[in-house]
């Protein structure tokens, strides 16, 4: 028993040690994230966690050179991934899908379908890839109703203008892991904020696309530029707006 416990306590302390902490609200910069420098590649993390709705959260980006030769396909278990193309040309294939897209495009990957992508451009591909399990039981059939594998190209989605900028839309549909995922960007010509601060049961994501943006989370005041990403936790009050007379434009992307 004298040999047990010691041990038994050194097993709790590590189980508590790996346990995932839910990923906070604020703002995460590109300058800023990490390196892993790899042959013709980098990866840069971004977070990794819970939230309100996953057991399992995490984002990163990944950039491949140009010529990059692609790596072998792969299918994830359990785990759903989205894919925003932030610059360069992706040919991609998925399951038994396979498009060219450009900057701007989005990715939704079901769990259990192949994928594979190849920098097909002249210049380096930099993609970002948020990866979550929820912790409720993935619904595949779920996923198959609402259409499952979906390759948004960026030059099919018209910009709805509005007399702030404008908007387009780019998918609001349940997944194998969310009974909601809504995603749409919006553009901002002028300093100011876009909408009235508010909270709802959502997570909800802000990835600037080009600009500078402000936002505040729950009495937190923020900014950040393209390649930044702000995250509001689930209940939060929170407001997002153009920091600058100048257009900014941002994804804002949400679940539950």
């Amino acid at each position: 028993m004298k040999y047990f416990l010691p041990f038994l306590f050194q097993l709790i302390s590590m189980t508590a040690f790996t346990q995932p902490k839910p990923v906070t609200s604020g703002v995460f910069h590109w300058n800023e994230l990490p390196v892993k420098k790899e042959a013709q590649r980098k990866s840069r993390k971004i977070a990794e966690g819970t939230t309100n709705e996953f057991e399992y959260f995490e984002m990163h980006a990944t950039t491949q050179e140009k010529g990059a030769a692609p790596k072998p396909a792969h299918t994830q278990k359990d785990i759903e991934e989205l894919i925003i193309i932030k610059e360069g040309t992706m040919k991609c294939s998925i399951g038994n899908k396979t498009a060219t897209l450009s900057a701007g495009s989005v990715l939704l990957i079901p769990p259990l379908e192949s994928q594979a992508f190849e920098n097909t451009g002249n210049g380096p591909l930099t993609y970002y890839v948020l990866m979550f399990r929820s912790k409720k039981p993935m619904d595949m059939q779920r996923s198959t109703q609402a259409g499952g594998i979906l390759l948004q190209n960026v030059d099919t989605l018209p910009m709805i203008e509005s007399a702030k900028g404008g908007t387009r839309k780019y998918f609001d549909r349940s997944t194998a892991m969310c009974e909601r995922y809504e995603m749409h960007v919006t553009k901002l010509l002028h300093k100011g904020p876009s909408h009235t601060p508010h909270q709802h049961v959502e997570t909800e994501i802000i990835l600037v696309i080009d600009g500078d943006m402000e936002m505040t989370i729950d009495g937190q005041n923020y900014t950040g530029g393209a390649g930044d990403l702000f995250i509001a936790e689930s209940g939060k009050l929170h407001g997002v707006g153009n920091a600058s007379d100048k257009p900014c434009s941002y994804f804002a992307f949400k679940w539950k």
